[in-house]
């Protein structure tokens, strides 16, 4: 399976389902891991107590610090259990309340997450990669700008999107964020939704900056389907301008890209949304390593455990 990163410093960042789903088999690996989290989210309950209670959004710290956890079948359905009903309480994750409470007791949303991680015994950091109160704009195809990473990809349905900016934009990466990529051997970016869960944390400038400068073996994961509304009818090349765009190119160096196209019984692709792939080597000056990555219950979404097996042999 190639070399063994048990002993190595690996950072990887992103958010969403496509960070904590991988977090989950990288956590056998090493404990060495440090998560660094977009903090521009703002639907669904994470939004709702954002605005309550002005604090950041827990929503993806709380998936990845219960997925770097030892994820006991209680803890992970205490953790996962969303309110089904009730005035004031429908909707909300019972995690995201606890952070939202930690964040009280211990006067910080920074301690809050440390004290979390604590409880969970995770293995490795999460941190988010700003401490900032930001929020995401799309200016579209059509001219129009939408507010909000819950907005935008419903939007972007509707017309494509042509420039992504973080708001403020001083916003300050978070320093130990840049810390931990600083003194990491091996950087991973993504699985996720490009636009708003992977692009958010190089619109900060010292994320970008840490990550183009340094020496680790860097890597992308691309998604190995499009996304409604942020990505439909992109190619491989797509994603990985789009990254560029607002990072640097020096941002990796190995791009991991799925080759397996599922079909549908009647040999038609999934829908609007439909597995990608390329049979290029290089793509400037970018290497890849195309491989099996789906998973087979879920084709449009990566297997955790043959992401993990690619970058393995190839460290």
């Amino acid at each position: 399976m190639g070399k063994s990163v048990k002993d190595l410093k690996v950072v990887i960042i992103g958010g969403g389902s496509g960070l904590s789903n991988l977090l989950r088999g990288l956590k056998k690996q090493t404990e060495h891991i440090t998560a660094i989290v977009t903090m521009a989210d703002d639907g669904a309950s994470s939004g709702r107590l954002r605005e309550d209670f002005n604090i950041l959004p827990p929503g993806d710290i709380r998936s990845c610090i219960l997925a770097l956890s030892d994820e006991e079948q209680m803890y992970h359905k205490i953790f996962t259990y969303r309110f089904p009903h009730g005035r004031g309480l429908k909707g909300h994750n019972l995690g995201n309340l606890l952070a939202v409470a930690l964040a009280d007791i211990t006067g910080s949303f920074k301690k809050a997450i440390q004290e979390m991680s604590r409880i969970l015994n995770i293995k490795g950091q999460v941190l988010p990669s700003t401490y900032d109160d930001v929020i995401l704009s799309a200016k579209l195809a059509n001219g129009r700008v939408v507010w909000g990473e819950s907005s935008i990809a419903t939007a972007g349905h509707r017309s494509p999107i042509r420039d992504m900016k973080l708001h403020p934009e001083s916003a300050n990466a978070n320093p130990e964020a840049v810390t931990a990529i600083e003194k990491a051997d091996i950087i991973i970016i993504g699985p996720g939704s490009l636009y708003t869960s992977i692009v958010p944390n190089f619109l900060l400038k010292s994320i970008t900056c840490a990550v183009a400068s340094s020496r680790a073996k860097k890597f992308f994961i691309c998604n190995v389907s499009t996304e409604r509304g942020e990505t439909e009818d992109y190619s491989v090349e797509d994603h990985i301008n789009a990254l560029v765009k607002y990072s640097d190119p020096q941002i990796f160096d190995t791009i991991l890209v799925n080759n397996k196209i599922i079909l549908k019984s009647d040999g038609k692709r999934l829908g609007e949304v439909k597995n990608i792939t390329t049979d290029k080597a290089k793509i400037g000056r970018f290497e890849v390593v195309s491989a099996d990555l789906i998973d087979p219950k879920n084709p449009l979404y990566h297997d955790k455990d043959k992401v993990l097996k690619e970058i393995l042999n190839n460290i």
